[in-house]
């Protein structure tokens, strides 16, 4: 399964055998999930204007996936690509679907499952970071909230090299794993405007967005969604969310658990974001 034909086609260029459907579909996901060795959860809903555009996503179609996995004679291993906005349900409608949906594997205690709970991932399709990193090699770095904020990365290779360590792993086995590029603490907007400007070669200011400015188009896309049926990225729950003063993680539990460590740390993921660029 791909989120986008696109996408769909270019998997089956490599060999990928796919299975047209979606979390609904029970049929599908029991023809997903047949013959496979082990399973890798990464659909996700990551906008909505409400619990319920989350949950329809994050969590139903999780006990949907669980439900064709059980059902399995052999059922396969499942590893839960979760967030780690996991970790503070309370913060936004994302927040708490992703924890729910991590609950739901409680209630299978015999089948092999494990969850890995990655922070920002940046790189090649990425929709999320790599706006505001551009933003920044502009000389422009937006800042929701406090600048003295931290944030752990992945590069989304390390994060798929994380992923096969963990599938590998006997040890993960009923685990809840976080991962990191190595940095230490993290990184702060400061951090990480610095080294946009070393790796583009110009100045980047840090500019706090206005507070009253981002709660009212907060606000107005939510409003909005409930017109025209589209579902916005940024509501009011997501503003807590990107105003959460800590978002960081260490590698010390799946390292050990995996034997996984990183390979590419932001300096040297930047500098492959720019040469594409060029």
């Amino acid at each position: 399964m791909a989120r986008t034909p696109g996408r769909a086609q270019h998997l089956a260029s490599q060999g990928v055998a796919l299975v047209e459907g979606d979390l609904d579909d029970s049929a599908a996901l029991q023809r997903l999930v047949t013959g496979a060795a082990a399973v890798v959860h990464a659909a996700g809903a990551v906008r909505g204007s409400s619990q319920q555009d989350f949950d329809h996503i994050n969590v139903t179609g999780t006990d949907q996936l669980l439900a064709a996995i059980t059902a399995r004679k052999t059922p396969p291993r499942l590893l839960l690509l979760s967030s780690l906005a996991a970790r503070e349900p309370g913060l936004s409608w994302y927040a708490a679907s992703k924890r729910a949906g991590e609950s739901l594997l409680d209630s299978h205690p015999d089948l092999d499952w494990l969850i890995l709970r990655p922070p920002a991932v940046y790189g090649p399709g990425d929709k999320e970071m790599l706006p505001v990193f551009l933003a920044m090699a502009r000389g422009i770095a937006p800042v929701p909230g406090d600048t003295a904020a931290r944030i752990s990365l992945i590069h989304v290779r390390d994060l798929v090299a994380a992923v096969i360590a963990c599938l590998r792993s006997e040890a993960a086995r009923h685990r809840t794993l976080t991962l990191c590029d190595g940095k230490v603490n993290g990184y702060d907007w400061r951090e990480m405007a610095d080294l946009v400007a070393a790796v583009w070669g110009r100045r980047v200011r840090l500019w706090q967005v206005p507070r009253w400015l981002l709660d009212s188009l907060a606000w107005a896309n939510v409003h909005s969604a409930r017109l025209t049926g589209r579902s916005p990225m940024l509501t009011p729950p997501k503003l807590r969310e990107l105003r959460h003063r800590d978002w960081v993680v260490d590698n010390g539990l799946i390292t050990a658990t995996t034997g996984w460590e990183p390979s590419i740390g932001l300096r040297q993921g930047l500098e492959q974001l720019h040469k594409a660029e060029l």
